[in-house]
């Protein structure tokens, strides 16, 4: 029973005053029943309620407070603030109990009746946990007390804060919603993807997690495990299991996580210490140390009754987020002077003072058994931080900046002249704002919630087993800060000088991608190379990505590389032999040409058509000109004459053919006796048939330049590594069309003049022009196919070469025999063996 364990609550009244302000504090821990056990030999329990001692520094804070106001005379003239301090003892009972006591205060616990001195009783300011407080209110409210202001210094989870009863309460430390985003920052910041939790088994640890998980989805975070913290974890358990306790399973898998988020109030840490190193505290192999351990707002490190002598070397480098404080002027000082007989009427000093120490003070008249008395000269400065801080911490700079918020309100209320002062200091609390002496801004916002935001602090372990906290960052509700110190402190001799890894698997190196492992959370995947054409820049990328389209992928597939300009020029093999081989014909053809004109008067000359022949043989020349218009940079008026004049000196030279081909047959259907072809043969029907035909040839061409005309274009595709600058025909339709036409042209020469291969060979012209037609028809047939499945330089390589043979084809097969006997045999170059016929 809690009145055979605990008794009156305790309560200290440092100052009283004609304003009351009452704090209510969790400074107890209770073990239940006496306990004298000895734990390494060292650990003693001396009394049934084992004091958080580091707790007491936040009682220290108000008295500091409370007398900075009561002597500065710009603040409340004339009114003195006085004050209690009672311990909640972390039970509902006694919170209820010394709720009650502070609204009805005599010298007997008498509920309901108001007896005694009386004092107005201003604000409550409590409790830590948002349990403590809630149980504060539910008494304010059932009693509808509406002048007392109640201001929370603790901790709320963010759907409590709904709860918006009478009387209405103040939070001294910001919105919660604040910590969660700066955990996702913190993880965010240094890539921690597969994180580890422990939660307190209770309703704030479940709304933790209804909070936090669904954040770790939205930004790529996992969690590797959840462990339930027990809710009630008293130090009898921690003393009770210490030696039998079995060490918390992991799977390999959850081991990977190299960071660990503990959710709880300040004991967690001791059920931590406990249950993760209760078989071999200083076995390094341990799976929980080398962890970077991440403490919410409402832990802190504390050290108390039978764990006092623990250390925290395993949580070293632990990053914590605090209530935002600032080192106040005079704090320190002021508790350089506390003594155990500081004050008259302390209740919690003395407890304090022993199981701070480790002492006891002796009865009077009783003699002292042993050497470990308390002097009363001993000092908090050589405290461990794990018991005592001489800074002031983010609880106790709430609590100072809570009397400063109630004494300036209390101020602009008495200044104010409205007669109904006393209900007005809700609306002079909540538009209050104003400088500390830390020369912070305090005021706050719509929700009565203080402004501001958490620190973010490293937690280094001293040789003495003490530690420090040194802030690096902070969180506010615009953005997440933090220092450069944080890289140099985060690397501490328990993790080396490399920051610490907490990812599922190994990262994905530039130049692969992420592919889920099926049936795991997407944190866990497996790593591929990229396909090829793709590319990845960073690590852990979700997808492989194209280079822009003037660059390819590198040979590690992790950059991209510029492609390089190229077109078929003049200065490579392949464009020299092309030119090389085009200039050749080229003048190999005006040979011929200057031959026949030369010997225009001999008969062979004469009787294969002179005109037709010189026309022919200049359209040759020109043909094998026009390929050059392929080679070197293509600009805008060499793409428009490429095909066109490609197509056109085609045309004449097939029709010269065509027309040849037609004049021979008709001169010797014309020399049977009564043949009406006489009138058909001469000079007038071969020009019409190469005008008209050419002229067909020229207007397919000028539809083509009018409608869609041929341009410069910029082929990146077609090679990897290169682009290409060539002339893109504009309408593939036309491009068929001027090669189509040429083929009708050249089926029908082919057609006549295989139908004229059985005529007297001495006048025949007509096999060699078969055979041309026959080289030239296989040449084109062959080119589309190759065309069409060649990319970049080679397509323009492939239509010169397919303009050279064709060319070639009937340059050597139409002129050469003739040339043949022009120049080796001209005895057979006479009018007599032109006439004499075989059959």
């Amino acid at each position: 029973h809690y009145n055979c364990l605990f008794g009156e609550p305790k309560v200290i009244f440092f100052l009283l005053g004609e304003l009351l302000s009452t704090y209510l504090v969790h400074l107890h821990a209770h073990t239940g029943t006496h306990i004298h056990l000895m734990i390494k030999e060292y650990i003693k329990i001396r009394s049934p309620g084992s004091v958080i001692t580091k707790f007491y520094q936040h009682s220290l804070a108000l008295a500091f407070a409370v007398n900075e106001i009561n002597e500065n005379v710009n603040i409340l003239p004339n009114v003195t603030l006085g004050f209690h301090i009672s311990d909640s003892y972390d039970s509902a009972r006694m919170t209820y109990r010394t709720t009650l006591d502070l609204i009805f205060k005599s010298h007997t616990f008498l509920p309901n009746y108001k007896c005694g001195k009386q004092k107005t009783l201003l604000g409550i300011i409590g409790g830590l946990g948002s349990d403590t407080s809630f149980l504060m209110m539910d008494i304010i409210g059932l009693y509808k007390i509406p002048q007392v202001i109640s201001l929370i210094y603790g901790s709320f989870a963010p759907d409590e804060i709904q709860t918006m009863g009478a009387p209405p309460f103040y939070r001294m430390v910001p919105n919660e919603n604040l910590q969660y985003m700066g955990i996702i920052w913190l993880l965010q910041h240094f890539s921690w993807t597969w994180v580890g939790l422990f939660v307190v088994d209770d309703n704030s640890g479940e709304q933790f997690l209804r909070i936090l998980e669904p954040l770790f989805s939205r930004h790529g975070i996992c969690s590797a495990f959840i462990k339930r913290i027990p809710q009630d974890a008293r130090m009898e358990e921690f003393i009770n299991n210490f030696n039998d306790a079995s060490p918390i399973d992991v799977s390999f898998q959850e081991r990977k996580a190299g960071t660990i988020i503990v959710y709880g109030e300040s004991l967690t840490i001791l059920w931590l210490r406990t249950f993760i190193c209760s078989q071999d505290s200083g076995n390094m192999q341990n799976t929980f140390f080398g962890k970077v351990w991440i403490m919410t707002m409402q832990m802190d490190f504390i050290l108390t009754g039978a764990a006092r002598g623990w250390g925290f070397q395993m949580f070293q480098g632990a990053i914590s987020f605090t209530i935002h404080t600032k080192e106040v002027p005079g704090f320190r000082e002021f508790l350089q002077i506390i003594k155990p007989n500081w004050t008259q009427g302390e209740g919690f000093l003395k407890d304090f003072w022993e199981q701070a120490f480790d002492c006891f003070f002796p009865d009077p008249g009783v003699p002292i058994m042993d050497d470990d008395s308390c002097t009363g000269e001993e000092r908090l400065e050589s405290l461990p931080a794990g018991l005592f801080e001489m800074h002031m911490s983010g609880h106790s700079y709430s609590i100072y900046i809570a009397v400063y918020a109630l004494a300036h309100a209390l101020h602009a209320m008495y200044s104010s002249r409205s007669k109904h002062r006393q209900m007005l200091l809700h609306s002079f609390l909540r538009g209050i704002s104003f400088n500390n002496s830390a020369g912070e801004t305090v005021s706050f916002n719509d929700k009565r919630e203080m402004r501001g935001g958490f620190d973010i602090m490293n937690l280094v372990i001293l040789p003495n087993n003490s530690f420090q906290k040194v802030k690096v960052g902070r969180v506010d509700p615009s953005q997440l800060k933090l220092t450069k110190s944080f890289f140099i402190l985060i690397s501490l001799p328990v993790f080396g000088q490399v920051l610490p890894l907490s990812v599922c698997n190994e990262q994905c190196h530039p130049g692969h991608q992420k592919k889920m492992k099926e049936g795991e959370k997407f944190c866990c995947y497996d790593c591929v190379p990229c396909l090829n054409g793709k590319i990845s820049n960073q690590i852990d990328m979700d997808n492989c990505f194209k280079c822009p389209e003037d660059q390819y992928a590198n040979k590690n597939k992790n950059g991209c590389i510029p492609k390089v300009i190229t077109f078929l020029s003049y200065e490579e093999p392949l464009g020299l032999t092309l030119a090389s081989t085009a200039v050749s014909f080229s003048l190999t053809t005006a040979l011929v040409l200057g031959m026949f004109i030369k010997h225009r008067d001999t008969p062979i000359v004469k009787a294969n058509n002179r005109d037709l022949s010189y026309t022919l043989l200049v359209s040759l020349l020109l043909c094998f000109l026009s390929s050059l218009l392929f080679l070197g940079h293509p600009g805008k008026v060499i793409c428009l004459l490429q095909q066109a004049a490609f197509g056109i000196i085609f045309s004449v030279a097939v029709s010269c053919v065509l027309a040849k081909t037609t004049i021979v047959s008709l001169a010797f259907m014309a020399t049977k006796p009564g043949s009406r072809m006489k009138k058909w043969v001469g000079r007038k029907v071969s020009c019409s048939i190469v005008i008209c035909c050419s002229l067909v040839q020229i207007g397919i061409c000028t539809v083509w330049l009018a409608t869609f005309p041929p341009f410069p274009d910029l082929d990146m595709h077609s090679v990897n590594e290169e682009i290409i600058v060539q002339c893109n025909e504009g309408s593939a339709f036309m491009f068929y069309c001027v090669l189509g036409y040429m083929g009708l042209l050249a089926m029908i020469s082919f057609i006549v003049a295989f139908l004229a291969r059985k005529l007297p060979d001495t006048f025949n012209e007509a096999k060699f022009i078969t055979f041309s037609m026959l080289a030239f028809c296989s040449v084109w047939l062959s080119f589309i196919p190759t065309y069409l499945s060649t990319r970049g330089k080679g397509m323009v390589a492939v239509e010169i070469f397919s303009i050279l043979a064709s060319t070639s084809g009937l340059l050597g097969c139409i002129f050469y025999p003739k040339c043949y006997i022009i120049v080796l045999r001209p005895e057979l170059n006479s009018r007599e063996k032109l006439i004499r016929r075989k059959y």
